[in-house]
């Protein structure tokens, strides 16, 4: 009202000035007798002047009253590297995508405006939008990164006062594939999780904030990560869910001379291009973010350092006629044999009776030593920032030493596990896992020696031993010398270990003549396959194994071997 009884005031006055004009020409024409021409030249000038003066008033007048504020300069959202594996596919990249926003001041009817937007955007929140459209600022976001058609719907509305910024929006071609190891970013395109944090962490945040961050300037970040394996595992761990009708999964490949992650999935998972469920409790990364008692694969680790202490010897000899009673606790064998058990039967029998007499030979800190020099008792080192700590007794005590030999007692991540197995396997040598390449050389400038070679060689024959006659069977593949550990663990529910509700894994390694890859499989509370036959991990995570070497070895260019070295490698133990 203010404006429009100023500008009537302007133009009253602008209306008596033109008529004085008006008198002032008369009497002149009067008295001068000028022509016609030139009193309708100065008639023409004045009035040109005075609506000139309104105009402008009236522009002045309008600014003047508006409320502060309007939407910012168009600005697009941080440049991110694109993230490509380790032949060069894309795995994350930057894309433009449109933002809507609103000036509430000049929405002449909120209520229409939400209705209308609803229609493109139905989850809409009505009370939330109406509150920002019905203030006087000068700009609020509505929805940010939409896709194509709904902005194009949203522009056929029609809808004064509404408009779109463009941003940069994170892509992932793969979807799900390889969602824990990738990571996210947030609606700013800032890093939150796996290795987009990562990036971020190494220097990209503070490029964003000094404004250095350029597209142009940001050559790719190549991860050791094959985009091929990663499909064929994340395949793999969907059918086992399936199958096996599991409330989780999840693998890893390894390459045991490097330490590169080749693959690593873990299910349930996420869609990072649509992350609304990324931070539910069970879809967290079970490969390295959780923490499990990985069983009998535990005993991989004792016989492998009872025979490095040099007191245990593969022709030595441990009775597992009965269950050992101690600290109220009864030890027993799953398919005991009644009777004394040679090493490597007490290996590819899986017996927690022999398995605990083996390790009563290292003595408590003994144990305890060995499994910190393989890394299983501290937090792990690599890039990705999801890693948990594994857990112990506070206190080691004789029975904590025993139970923690077949693998209840201690809980450790399963990648970690994966790269134990890699020292035990590939010559002794401890090398910390890589999400990004990395070479032979520059792995063993790093690695640290933890088993002597003379045990590795002893503990890839068990591995290869008990693919061929124990429970590692459905994991060998034919021409890839594949060996094997199976662990069936019991889960605690309520403090206490329940039978029949079991958390299973498998380690593998291939091929075991010159160990390249390992390959470690879990899956959790696993159903029987079908009635009549069990649940135990040689049943469900050694064939998971098994599929992934199967069509993934030839992609690692391992070439399949059917000569006589396998026989050769038992020979020589025998």
């Amino acid at each position: 009202m203010r404006i429009v009884s100023r500008i009537t005031s302007l133009l009253k006055r602008s209306t008596r000035r033109a008529d004085d004009a008006a008198i002032v020409v008369d009497g002149a024409r009067k008295r001068s007798g000028g022509s016609t021409r030139s009193r309708m030249a100065i008639t023409f000038a004045l009035f040109m002047g005075v609506y000139a003066v309104i105009g402008g008033r009236i522009v002045y007048l309008g600014i003047e009253d508006l409320p502060a504020g309007g939407p910012p300069p168009s600005r697009v959202t941080a440049n991110r590297p694109d993230i490509v594996d380790r032949n060069g596919l894309v795995l994350a990249t930057d894309i433009k995508s449109a933002s809507l926003f609103a000036e509430p001041r000049r929405i002449v009817d909120p209520n229409e405006a939400i209705e209308k937007l609803r229609t493109v955007l139905p989850d809409l929140d009505y009370n939330q939008t109406y509150q920002r459209l019905s203030t006087d600022a000068g700009f609020v976001w509505l929805r940010r990164q939409l896709s194509p058609r709904q902005q194009a719907d949203i522009m056929a509305l029609g809808i004064p006062g509404v408009g779109f910024r463009t941003e940069k929006k994170r892509f992932y071609p793969g979807g799900a594939t390889a969602s824990h190891v990738l990571g996210l970013v947030n609606v700013d395109n800032r890093g939150t999780a796996g290795m987009e944090k990562y990036i971020d962490d190494q220097g990209l945040a503070d490029l964003q904030a000094s404004g250095l961050a350029i597209a142009g300037d940001l050559a790719p970040v190549k991860l050791s990560i094959d985009l091929r394996v990663q499909h064929i595992v994340h395949d793999e761990l969907v059918q086992a869910m399936e199958k096996y009708q599991a409330i989780a999964a999840g693998a890893v490949v390894l390459n045991a001379k490097t330490g590169e992650v080749v693959a690593m999935a873990s299910l349930p998972d996420y869609d990072p291009n649509n992350p609304f469920n990324a931070l539910e409790k069970d879809r967290l990364n079970r490969m390295s973010a959780g923490v499990f008692e990985m069983g009998s694969t535990f005993k991989g680790f004792t016989t492998a350092m009872a025979l490095d202490s040099g007191l245990v010897k593969l022709s030595d000899r441990f009775d597992a006629t009965a269950p050992i009673r101690i600290g109220g606790h009864t030890i027993r064998d799953f398919h005991g044999k009644g009777r004394v058990l040679t090493v490597p039967e007490v290996f590819i029998y899986s017996s927690n009776i022999g398995t605990a007499r083996m390790v009563d030979v290292l003595g408590i800190e003994g144990h305890r030593n060995y499994l910190k020099r393989l890394g299983l008792l501290d937090r792990m080192t690599t890039e990705l920032p999801e890693v948990a700590r594994p857990t112990e007794p506070a206190v080691w005590k004789k029975i904590n030493s025993i139970t923690i030999s077949f693998g209840h007692g201690v809980a450790t991540t399963p990648l970690q596990t994966a790269v134990a197995a890699a020292a035990v396997l590939n010559g002794g040598r401890l090398i910390n896992p890589t999400f990004l390449p990395r070479t032979e050389e520059q792995a063993m400038g790093s690695a640290l020696q933890v088993l002597n070679p003379s045990t590795s060689d002893a503990m890839r024959y068990l591995f290869r031993y008990n693919a061929e006659a124990g429970s590692g069977r459905r994991a060998d593949v034919p021409g890839y010398f594949v060996g094997g550990k199976t662990g069936t663990a019991e889960k605690v529910v309520n403090g206490r270990y329940v039978s029949g509700i079991r958390f299973n894994a498998f380690i593998a390694g291939f091929p075991l003549n010159d160990p390249e890859y390992i390959v470690l499989t879990i899956v959790d509370e696993p159903k029987p396959e079908k009635p009549g036959v069990g649940a135990t991990a040689g049943l469900n995570a050694a064939p998971m194994a098994g599929n992934i070497v199967r069509r993934s070895a030839s992609l690692l260019g391992v070439k399949p071997d059917f000569s006589h070295e396998s026989e050769a490698l038992l020979a020589a133990y025998q």
